[in-house]
């Protein structure tokens, strides 16, 4: 039985609502802001656990395990399907057979939080969630009160949503397919009147065949701008000028070469952490603003977030001055603790450039309470994603851990599911490390990585763990081992 698309809408009365997926971080946040609204709020998913599982408690939202048809008695108004729904899924099924209004989560994002408010969706392959959360942390300090969904939870305020009462909904625009009645990029919902594209690459190998699927999609993006919008593009990336040029509105560069408009002049390590960032505004003299986020990214990405809340109606002196007052995203950069003299840091990396730009980053402005040359830099890397899991990146990923001082892998989990031919290989990438002169071991689980951490950290060594998941509770394990 197939959904009927004319059922893909707003009830005409909205006072229940049940979420397939309720689990998930941007799905648990829409649940909660619609009971903040009133509305009577329900879900249903696996097995949850915190923090989500004491989020939706705290919020009074009722989940059923598993997926089962019951779970949509009484008739809610209207069921919001998560991008992590089968076509097969029971109560895809059952809310087929019973008629009922539905919407993916983007829709119902855009419907009901985004429609009259000035939209600024953050796209590209890297650096959307971080440029996401320092343009909405950015504007509430300015005092505008924004709405925003940022795809990892603020360390301000522990959350990553919010339903604000100010003009603005800043919103991490991903290209991951909407839901399995949608297969297009969930950012052609989101309406931007300001758009930020920070890279293109190609990633998700699981949605997109190739480089060329990526950049029809990121064309899209472009276009998807009303010509009294802008699009603020890096400047330096062929790739995204060229995507740039399907824009109908103004396009504003940003980056390091000379033709750029807003041009980052210079990132310095600043002594209190982070970075101090020298940037030419277009038309006017060059400002100098603190970030405390490390490396030669994350300035470029404090960059795109100052040209979007310029755009959005922020005053420069303001915008960069704010830029100092975020706090971070959780998972990136994120310093977990630490014990016995070891700093240990959680990173969400997992594409090449962004395993590289995270490694650079820190050996080069070092993290709060560690600085280069306190010790060592051990890189941790577990290849968890779709793509990661493929051979698709495995030369490449041989480049990117050179400013390491000793890379530990794992193997990937749940490869035995991909063929032989196509599967990533932690034990060649280390021979291939080795190759370039870098110590590097691959170990089969988490529990070999531990002991090979244990019996190699010494004081003053900072450990970067780098995984999109929650890579055996590895970064716990190892402070409470330490300690």
């Amino acid at each position: 039985m197939t959904l009927d698309p004319t059922l893909n809408c707003l009830p005409q009365r909205l006072r229940s609502v049940h979420l397939m997926g309720v689990g998930g971080v941007a799905m648990g946040a829409l649940a909660g802001a619609l009971a903040d609204r009133g509305l009577d709020v329900r879900g249903s998913d696996g097995p949850l656990y915190p923090p989500m599982s004491t989020f939706l408690a705290a919020k009074g939202v009722p989940v059923a395990q598993g997926y089962d048809p019951a779970n949509l008695d009484p008739p809610p108004d209207l069921v919001v399907v998560g991008n992590v729904i089968r076509r097969d899924n029971p109560e895809a099924q059952e809310l087929a057979r019973r008629g009922l209004c539905y919407l993916s989560l983007p829709q119902a994002l855009a419907e009901l939080f985004i429609a009259d408010k000035t939209a600024i969706v953050i796209a590209g392959t890297h650096g959307k969630t971080t440029t996401t959360a320092l343009t909405a942390s950015g504007l509430l300090h300015a005092g505008a009160a924004p709405g925003f969904l940022v795809g990892g939870v603020m360390i301000e305020g522990g959350r990553n949503f919010a339903d604000g009462r100010g003009a603005h909904f800043v919103v991490e625009g991903d290209e991951y397919d909407t839901a399995f009645f949608d297969k297009r990029p969930k950012f052609v919902h989101y309406r931007p009147k300001i758009g930020v594209l920070t890279s293109v690459e190609f990633d998700h190998a699981d949605i997109y065949a190739d480089l060329d699927a990526v950049r029809v999609a990121f064309d899209q993006f472009a276009a998807l701008i009303p010509p009294e919008g802008v699009l603020i593009a890096w400047g330096d990336d062929p790739e995204v000028l060229a995507r740039a040029q399907k824009a109908r509105c103004p396009v504003q560069t940003y980056g390091q070469g000379p033709q750029c408009l807003w041009r980052l002049l210079a990132a310095r390590p600043s002594p209190q952490g982070g970075a101090l960032i020298e940037l030419q505004p277009p038309g006017g003299p060059a400002v100098e603003f603190y970030s405390p986020l490390a490396g030669r990214h994350n300035a470029l990405n404090a960059c795109a977030a100052v040209a979007a809340m310029t755009a959005g109606g922020v005053a420069l002196a303001e915008a960069c001055r704010v830029q100092g007052l975020f706090q971070g995203v959780r998972r990136r950069q994120e310093v977990r603790g630490r014990a016995g003299g070891v700093t240990v840091v959680d990173d969400f990396a997992h594409h090449p450039t962004a395993v590289r730009e995270t490694i650079a980053a820190v050996a080069d402005f070092g993290l709060p309470g560690w600085r280069p040359g306190d010790g060592r830099l051990i890189a941790v890397f577990e290849p968890r994603t779709n793509t990661s899991k493929t051979n698709h990146f495995q030369a490449e990923y041989a480049t990117a851990f050179d400013r390491a001082d000793l890379v530990l892998l794992r193997e990937p989990p749940g490869a035995e599911a991909i063929e032989a031919s196509r599967r990533f290989s932690s034990t060649r990438l280390a021979q291939d490390l080795a190759e370039r002169g870098l110590q590097a071991r691959a170990l089969a689980n988490g529990d070999g990585l531990l002991a090979e951490l244990l019996a190699e950290l010494r004081p003053g060594d900072l450990c970067l763990i780098m995984s999109n998941g929650a890579f055996e509770e590895l970064h716990a394990r190892l402070l409470a081992a330490l300690a």
